[in-house]
């Protein structure tokens, strides 16, 4: 019995070892690291309105420069710089005694020119009488119709120098041609305007509506056309396209306005055209020359997907990319083609396919072909 139990504890005690042995080197390999948590979204096909948004500069709807049409001394300014006036509203005098005196002496000649006609259309009368019984030579009867004619002639240029002369003295009240806000004075009351140097007096400008101008590149406008010619995009209703305004602030103008036309022309040296709109301005906030930012909606763009911005990132070459959660639950990358924003979101229409998981959290944690798990809400 001794010498059976002293072969089996060697036996016994070198298992041991072994299973000691396996033990430590398990606890010594690492573990499987956990998958990586992530956020997503599911994305769904549905109709996105086109937007863009493109910078430009407010102009006035009309602008008139009064300039003076006669020579003479500034009497009175009876319009205040910046206040509305009406079309027709006089907004300088100047000194009328001259072209009143022109008037009175061309109203004179005038009534000369009347009376000689008068005296040289009856003398015709009786030449036309004694002729017919010789009494008179025909070279005289000539004479005198022709000395008739000269007289109408006479009568007709004092006529145009009466008009003339009222012409000039109108032309010393300096009206407004629009209905605008009158800008700053040019001349002051007692200073010489010549007509000859079109002296500018003031400025009015129709602000309300006022025109905005911004500009698109050529290459979007023929995007945009091959689009709606395609189908991909369908025009938004039958109306005009709205347009609303960002002004320099950031903050959004309250009154929508209307698109107008788009340029014919492309600027060589920037590769765009110019794109108008206008908008009601009652309240005067928008002035000539501020710089805005318009966002035009250009139509509805069917069977897209809307993806936040901070699921999609561009490589150096500048192309979209976004990553999903395949059906085994590994990440995959996909190539997109994106057709604008809408608010923080890209609009994606190629790349997706419905009810595809976009991760939008946790991206920097992952990689194409890793498994994750999608952190519950």
């Amino acid at each position: 019995m001794l010498g059976r139990s002293v072969v089996v504890a060697p036996l016994t005690a070198a298992a041991l070892v072994l299973v000691l042995g396996a033990c430590s080197r398990a606890a010594e390999r690492p573990s499987a690291p956990a998958a990586a948590q992530v956020t997503v979204v599911t994305v769904h096909r549905q109709s996105v309105p086109l937007v863009i948004e493109l910078p430009g500069r407010t102009s006035a709807n009309l602008v008139a420069q009064v300039r003076a049409r006669v020579d003479g001394i500034v009497l009175k300014q009876e319009a205040r710089e910046g206040s509305e006036v009406k079309a027709g509203q006089r907004l300088d005098h100047i000194d009328p005694a001259p072209y009143i005196a022109a008037l009175d002496s061309a109203s004179a000649m005038l009534q000369k020119a009347q009376a000689n006609l008068a005296a040289q259309s009856a003398t015709v009368e009786r030449y036309k009488l004694l002729v017919s019984r010789n009494a008179v030579s025909k070279q005289d009867y000539d004479i005198a119709i022709s000395a008739q004619g000269q007289a109408a002639a006479d009568v007709a240029s004092g006529k145009a120098a009466v008009q003339t002369a009222k012409i000039n003295l109108g032309y010393t009240n300096v009206v407004s041609p629009i209905t605008g806000r009158a800008g700053l004075t040019q001349v002051t009351p007692g200073a010489y305007v010549q007509a000859s140097q079109a002296t500018l007096m003031s400025t009015v400008q129709q602000i309300d509506p006022i025109k905005v101008d911004v500009t698109q590149s050529s290459v979007e406008g023929l995007r945009l056309r091959s689009d709606y010619a395609s189908g991909k995009l369908k025009p938004n209703g039958a109306g005009q396209a709205k347009v609303t305004l960002l002004l320099e602030d950031g903050t959004p103008y309250g009154q929508p306005g209307t698109l107008q036309f788009t340029d014919i022309t492309v600027d060589a040296s920037t590769g765009s055209v110019t794109v108008r709109a206008l908008f009601p301005n009652p309240d005067g906030v928008l002035l000539p020359g501020m710089f805005v930012r318009a966002r035009i909606e250009q139509g509805v763009r069917d069977n897209a997907f809307l993806v936040p911005q901070v699921g999609v990132t561009h490589d150096p070459q500048g192309k979209a990319t976004a990553l999903v959660i395949g059906p085994d639950g590994k990440v995959a990358a996909r190539s997109l083609r994106l057709a604008g924003t809408q608010g923080d979101q890209w609009i994606v229409e190629q790349g997706l396919e419905e009810g595809d998981r976009v991760i939008v959290g946790g991206l920097q944690r992952v990689q194409p072909g890793a498994a994750v798990q999608v952190a519950k809400n």
